[in-house]
Formats: C-alpha cells, sequence, structure tokens
C-alpha cells in the first residue's frame, strides 16, 4: 500500500515506474515467442516446407487464434483477474516450449502452435494497466518500445548464448531462454500491478473504461465501423510488414550486406525505439483530445510513407541496406505504435464512448496476425523465385499506396461525423433553470 499511495502523490514515480513495468513484462514475454526465430533449422523441412516456416507459421497461427479470442477476453477484462490471466498465459507458454524440446523433430511444430495460443493477449493485459490515463502515450512508452527492441535484443542474446553454450540445441533454446528471464516476468507484473487506479483527473481527460457489453460493441462499430475498418486494413498492412521483417531478419540481412553481424539486430532497433520514444512520449503532453487525435493520425501518415520512400531509395541503389532497413523499421513502428497505443485511446476520449482500446486493438490484431500467416505461406508456395527482401519492398510498396488513401478516408469520416456532432449540440435548447 505505501508504494500506491507514493505512485498517487508523485507523478514522475508513477510514470517511470509504470514505463519501467511495463516494458518489463511485455520485453520478457518476447522471451517466450521470438528467440526460435534466430534458429536456421538448416536442412530441415516437412511436407516440402522449410521447417523454420512451418514452425513460423504454426506459432503466428496459434497467436492470431488467441488475438480473436481477446477481442472478447480482453474486452471485457475485469481489473480483478489481470494479473491471474498474465501470470496462466506465460506459464502454458512455457510449458509448450518445455515440450517442443522434448518431443523430436518434426512433431514438435504442433507445440509452438500451442505456445502461441495464451500470448496473444499478453499485450491487451499489459495495455489494461495504462489506458485511460492522461499520462497514457508517455507510460505506454515502456510497452511500445519492448515491441520494437525486445526481438532485435533477444535474437542478439540468443546467437551469443549459443555460442557459449552450444551443447544446447536450437529445440531447447527456446525453452532455455524462456526459463531464463521467467523470474525477471513474475517481478514486472508485480510492479504492474502496484499501479493505483486512475484518478478522476484521468477520467475527466480521457473518460472511465469499462469492461464492454455486446450491445456496447454493437453501438460502436455501428458509429464508427467505416473509420475503424480503414485503420483496420491499415493496421494489417503495418503488421505483415513488421512481422516479415522480423521473422527473417537474418535472411534479408544476408541479402542485403554479406558483411552484417549480430549486433546491427539490436542497432537498428535501438534507434528505431529511440525515435519513436521522442514522438509517442511527446503526445503525451497535448492535453486536448482534438488536437491529439490528429496529431496521432499525423504521425501515422508520416511513418507509412517514411517506408515508402525509403524502400523506393534502396530499390534505386540510393541508400544502404542498413539506412533501408532502419527507415522502413523507423516508419513502420511509428504507424503501427501509434495505432496500437494512442489513437484509439484518444479516439475515445474525444468522442466519449463507452469503450475500451483493448476491443479495438484487438480486432486490428487479430485480422492483421491471419493475413502475416497468409503471406508466408502465399510467399512459400507462389513466391518462391523471389529474395525476402524484394518480397518485403513489393509489400511495401502496396503498403503505402493502400493505408495511406484509407487513412485519409478515415480522418474525412472523423471530421465529418464531428462536426455533424458539434451541429446537433448546437441546435438542441437550452434548459429551463
Amino acid at each position: 500500500m505505501r508504494i500506491k499511495e507514493a505512485l498517487v502523490r508523485s507523478n514522475i514515480l508513477f510514470i517511470t515506474w509504470s514505463i519501467v513495468a511495463s516494458f518489463g513484462a511485455y520485453f520478457c514475454m518476447y522471451a517466450f515467442r521470438k528467440p526460435f526465430n534466430s534458429g536456421l533449422y538448416a536442412e530441415l523441412d516437412f511436407a516440402g516446407i522449410g521447417y523454420k516456416t512451418i514452425l513460423i507459421i504454426s506459432q503466428v497461427a496459434g497467436y492470431t487464434l488467441s488475438k480473436f479470442a481477446g477481442i472478447k477476453v480482453i474486452s471485457e477484462l475485469k481489473s480483478t483477474f489481470r494479473v491471474k490471466l498474465i501470470i496462466g498465459l506465460i506459464l502454458i507458454a512455457e510449458t509448450a516450449l518445455l515440450l517442443f524440446g522434448l518431443v523430436p523433430y518434426p512433431y514438435n511444430f504442433i507445440f509452438l502452435f500451442i505456445n502461441g495460443l495464451p500470448l496473444g493477449m499478453v499485450y491487451g493485459v499489459v495495455f489494461s494497466f495504462l489506458e485511460g490515463r492522461r499520462f497514457t502515450e508517455m507510460i505506454a512508452m515502456g510497452l511500445n518500445i519492448s515491441i520494437i527492441v525486445a526481438s532485435g535484443i533477444l535474437k542478439t542474446t540468443y546467437i551469443e548464448v549459443h555460442h557459449w553454450l552450444p551443447f544446447i540445441s536450437e529445440f531447447w533454446m527456446p525453452f532455455f531462454m524462456g526459463l531464463l528471464f521467467l523470474p525477471f516476468f513474475f517481478v514486472f507484473v508485480w510492479m504492474l500491478d502496484m499501479m493505483p487506479a486512475p484518478t478522476p483527473e484521468d477520467v475527466k481527460l480521457r473518460t472511465e473504461r469499462f469492461p464492454m457489453t455486446a450491445q456496447d460493441k454493437k453501438n460502436v462499430l455501428k458509429e464508427f465501423g467505416l473509420p475503424v475498418f480503414c485503420m483496420l486494413i491499415c493496421y494489417i498492412m503495418l503488421i505483415v510488414v513488421r512481422d516479415f521483417r522480423d521473422n527473417f531478419a537474418i535472411e534479408i540481412w544476408n541479402e542485403i550486406d554479406s558483411g552484417w553481424v549480430s549486433s546491427v539486430l539490436s542497432e537498428t532497433e535501438m534507434i528505431i525505439g529511440l525515435v519513436v520514444l521522442v514522438v509517442i512520449g511527446s503526445l503525451a503532453f497535448i492535453k486536448n483530445n482534438l488536437i491529439g487525435f490528429r496529431l496521432t493520425n499525423l504521425v501515422i501518415f508520416t511513418g507509412i510513407l517514411m517506408s515508402g520512400v525509403s524502400t523506393y531509395l534502396f530499390d534505386r541503389h540510393l541508400i544502404s541496406g542498413f539506412f533501408w532497413m532502419l527507415t522502413i523499421g523507423t516508419g513502420m513502428f511509428l504507424a503501427f505504435t501509434v495505432i496500437q497505443s494512442a489513437v484509439f485511446d484518444r479516439m475515445i476520449a474525444l468522442f466519449r464512448l463507452k469503450a475500451n482500446a483493448g476491443f479495438f486493438v484487438y480486432i486490428c490484431e487479430s485480422f492483421g496476425y491471419l493475413c502475416s500467416v497468409g503471406l508466408l505461406l502465399y510467399k512459400e508456395f507462389f513466391m518462391k523465385q523471389l529474395s525476402w527482401s524484394n518480397v518485403l519492398m513489393q509489400f511495401i510498396y502496396l503498403q503505402a499506396g493502400l493505408s495511406l488513401f484509407l487513412l485519409i478516408c478515415a480522418n474525412l469520416y472523423f471530421e465529418s461525423y464531428r462536426k455533424n456532432s458539434m451541429g446537433k449540440q448546437e441546435k438542441q435548447p437550452l434548459a429551463v433553470l
């Protein structure tokens, strides 16, 4: 209780505590999800498909189903069940990695599917501690940065640990990495649990967040179905590009820079994380929800444009592979992070909706990961003649054209809806005192 009281009294302590807690909890989640991608599983295949692709598809399939389940579970989650749920999810994931090591190839891929099933809901649980506060964008920086830097850092860690302990096979390394980070995960979850509930000022500025009923969901989608659909398509493309760039980072670097070293995986993501930290964190200082909402959309637009322009420059050999990977990562994560953690939070506050951000985010994430699996399968069966980097470039071109158009359509709808709402309020008769 003393910790909670101290967090209530000091905004600086609360912000610092929240950033560390959210960063740590989600960073540790990645230790259960991503390190296996650093294994090459060379010369292994199943049914004519590379075994690493099978493993990635299996885990992403489970992760995708988890996102669809999260539309209901996260949007209806009560605060009293957060800690039990998130710990249970991680323990299931680690048990699956244990079985992945125990069961021999090629039958162990099913356990990466099981590993992905709980992990897709971890983000929603962590973000439920953070949303609906006047500092949401700022305290969500820890969560957002972990998404950006965790995969690269853990890949580098995997490579180095495997170099030090070569007797641990590629099938046992994922379990070992999860076991290594499990104690830290418990500490960070305890820190999240110590965060005080939103204050009256938070509720005044950002509206109170409730577990949603089925009727709440219908009402929100009836009013904002069109712009949410536009955001959904933008998010799908961002998440597919992000996952493709991340899952096959080693293969892409082998193609664009034969002399690359493992530290580049962490270097690029750390720079990206710093840029996103400054941009997204700055949004928290904007109290006016209309200005904040418009700026979040501007950041999304700018990020998508950056990815498209840098890809064109790399395609014309005007920039290096390092600068290309850095720039597309920066643009992609700026847009991705804002949609995931800021734009829906601001939308709820601006239009005073009876909703929570987890509902919108999980709609986007579920279909995003579904399409990510689709791209992996399409690439495996119909794009074998293309390189990994060429597949990435082609999809970024598609993303830039379609997403920018949809983003403009969504914002035109929001502006029209806002003006119509203001007009209705002005026409209402004054109450008789």
